[in-house]
């Protein structure tokens, strides 16, 4: 069939694609470790991702997660951390170690046709790192230089903040670095928490990319004997919120700029106010084209970005606005902020502008879904927060059905002044 050029092609709204999210597959190791994976892709490229219930919510030091995850590649009984480094970038392969609240991952990228020479050095890593003393002195000394540099830094502050703020300086979303820390942290600490939930601990694989033909056999020899403990999962921990609302605090005397947070404590993911929360929040600072966005940077010039955000937690999150702004117009800024709120407590969202929103959502999904990283990416966030294939659906129809109508009763409920936190940090 020829095309007629001469005929501009139809023109569709996002909102009218069909959006779903590819399956995956499963194996269970004979361990009982679950694998999820999805196959596809045309370049010999895969990804491996180890992921531990080994977060900062289960330390019972501050930092020890940390620092653990970190020195997992710098070193085991038969390789120095050099040799382990080497090892990978010989086969064009990247390993990384990442901490987070609940969880830690060790994840390798690489080409397909290596993945049986890598996976032998990351089964290594974990079951015989030995946390050289060294390499613990080193890391701390970095790890306080890099501190001190960014504890100049008014927005570096400002988020550590309005965690404490929103979650208590005990609780894993409210804790945060400081030199003392680092300096308290000993290699007995940092082996019997690798021990525990390395060695011992609860364990969830994802893989994706054109994976290898002998993916399943090569899992499993390197995995599936490792001994696991289920009950190695992450704690839940009630948040202790400051009593006081609103912070100033001066960091730095010549700044010409602060730091400007505001934030409410949000429930997590499982509330049914979430989805349609998430389609509020781009309108009102989710994307460039946002409420925030038009006011506070294109018409009043007070920054060059402002941005509202609901963290990925898996347990309680939070409601948060972010900016940096001239130091002058810092308190207009905050100002300005709540007005848009009272906009959405009182007038209704029209429709151009609700599509407009719309539209975007419907597209940034379609991004985020291509190719195999991916999609595989997005099912381990629906998997660690405990969700199915059905949320994904049910979140991409809350976008192409919300009405303005429930947007504004979802904004009287949650945009109330007296429930944020408010800080500037100069």
């Amino acid at each position: 069939m020829i095309l007629n050029r001469k005929v501009a092609p139809p023109i569709k709204d996002a909102i009218e694609f069909d959006l779903n999210l590819k399956p995956y597959q499963k194996i269970v190791l004979k361990n009982g470790v679950p694998v999820y994976y999805f196959n596809g892709g045309v370049e010999d490229v895969m990804m491996i991702d180890l992921v531990f219930y080994a977060g900062n919510d289960n330390e019972e030091q501050n930092l020890v997660a940390n620092a653990t995850n970190f020195l997992l590649k710098n070193g085991t009984s038969s390789k120095t951390a050099y040799r382990i480094n080497e090892h990978f970038e010989y086969y064009g392969a990247y390993l990384n170690r990442a901490c987070h609240n609940e969880t830690a991952n060790v994840s390798l990228h690489c080409l397909t046709r290596h993945l049986a020479d890598l996976l032998p050095v990351v089964r290594e890593i974990i079951t015989d790192s030995i946390f050289p003393e060294s390499e613990l002195e080193i890391y701390k000394q970095n790890s306080k230089q890099q501190l001190s540099v960014n504890l100049k830094k008014c927005d570096f502050i400002a988020n550590r903040l309005i965690d404490e703020y929103l979650f208590g300086i005990d609780h894993p979303y409210g804790k945060y670095s400081s030199a003392a820390a680092y300096d308290a942290l000993h290699i007995h600490q940092l082996k019997e928490y690798y021990k525990k939930y390395y060695q011992n601990g609860k364990l969830i694989i994802f893989a994706a990319g054109k994976l290898h033909p002998d993916f399943e056999n090569l899992v499993n020899k390197q995995f599936g004997d490792l001994r696991v403990n289920e009950e190695n999962g992450f704690k839940r921990h009630i948040p202790m919120p400051a009593a006081q609302k609103s912070y100033r605090i001066e960091n730095d005397s010549q700044t010409v700029q602060g730091a400007i947070r505001l934030a409410r404590p949000f429930p997590n993911r499982h509330h049914p106010d979430y989805r349609k929360a998430v389609v509020l929040n781009t309108l009102f600072g989710g994307f460039f084209g946002s409420r925030l966005m038009s006011n506070i940077r294109e018409e009043k010039g007070y920054t060059y970005g402002i941005h509202s955000f609901i963290p990925n937690h898996i347990q309680e999150t939070a409601w948060v606005i972010s900016t940096e702004a001239g130091k002058d117009v810092c308190e207009a800024t905050v100002t300005e902020v709540y007005k848009e709120m009272e906009l959405l407590k009182t007038e209704l969202v029209d429709e151009e502008e609700l599509l407009l929103v719309k539209n975007y959502m419907i597209g940034s999904n379609l991004g985020d879904l291509d190719g195999p990283f991916h999609i595989i990416n997005r099912w381990k966030n629906l998997i660690l927060h405990g969700m199915d294939d059905n949320y994904f659906r049910e979140a991409i129809n809350t976008v192409k059905t919300v009405t303005s109508q429930e947007l504004m009763e979802l904004a009287n409920k949650y945009f109330v002044k007296d429930d944020f936190y408010e800080l500037i940090v100069y």
